[in-house]
């Protein structure tokens, strides 16, 4: 059965999924690397970047690697993921971080209030800007994804969104031991046992401690009402129940 993951997400010590002011010198933030060092000495990674050499399928770090980009029919991108631009579209020739080919081979759906034409990428990547909201997206995501996993590929503000709506089943975080003081909370504001989660695979390595958390109850959500404010990252739901 096709499910929502968010997998291969770097988180500090201090539970920052990216650094502060992002932009197109620092698309992770200032130090959002670093969170990032356990998947860039991965073969996949290399892979990704045409790059010769990398860890194999036998280190830890390789194995969640290829879990993170394995078996997803399509891939759901903030805004910020796709890129630095703000407010309208100036016109068509920002293209992603990637360059020509990029690593999601599949049909990524990116969140925006601005409307743009499809952009069709090499190796099987088109981009769709979906300004009907996150649950939109979500709805033609599974569609493109068939029988396969939808991604949902960040930043830290979408991830929370489909977290706040209970709508993850699965979500694998690398916990990397280095303190960034200040960035973009992960968790913050969010019960993951009132969501359903549980934990239910963790390993080591020398770079990141792997956590897999997946729904293993119902969960509850945000009313839609306070849904509205997720963009802002305000916390505004800690935890919620159904009557």
């Amino acid at each position: 059965m096709s499910k929502v993951r968010v997998a291969g997400f770097g988180v500090s010590l201090d539970g920052f999924g990216a650094g502060i002011e992002q932009s197109l010198e620092y698309p992770l933030g200032k130090r959002g690397r670093e969170i990032f060092q356990w998947f860039f000495h991965t073969k996949t990674f290399c892979s990704m970047v045409g790059k010769e050499g990398g860890t194999t399928g036998d280190d830890t770090d390789e194995m969640f690697a290829q879990r993170a980009m394995g078996n997803f029919g399509a891939f759901i991108l903030g805004r910020n993921m796709f890129g630095p631009v703000r407010g309208p579209w100036p016109d068509d020739s920002w293209k992603g971080w990637w360059g020509e080919n990029p690593p999601y081979h599949a049909p990524t759906f990116v969140l925006t209030h601005h409307e743009r034409e499809p952009l069709v990428m090499e190796g099987g990547t088109t981009f769709h800007f979906v300004t009907g909201g996150f649950e939109e997206a979500l709805v033609l995501a599974k569609e493109a994804a068939g029988s396969k996993d939808v991604k949902i590929g960040g930043g830290v503000a979408t991830v929370r969104q489909y977290l706040r709506a209970s709508l993850i089943d699965s979500l694998h975080i690398a916990s990397v031991p280095v303190l960034l003081g200040q960035g973009e909370p992960l968790f913050n504001g969010l019960d993951l046992h009132a969501l359903g989660f549980s934990i239910t695979d963790r390993k080591t390595s020398e770079y990141a401690t792997h956590l897999v958390l997946e729904k293993t109850q119902s969960g509850t959500s945000c009313p839609a009402t306070l849904m509205k404010g997720a963009d802002s990252g305000s916390d505004t739901c800690i935890r919620v129940y159904s009557h």
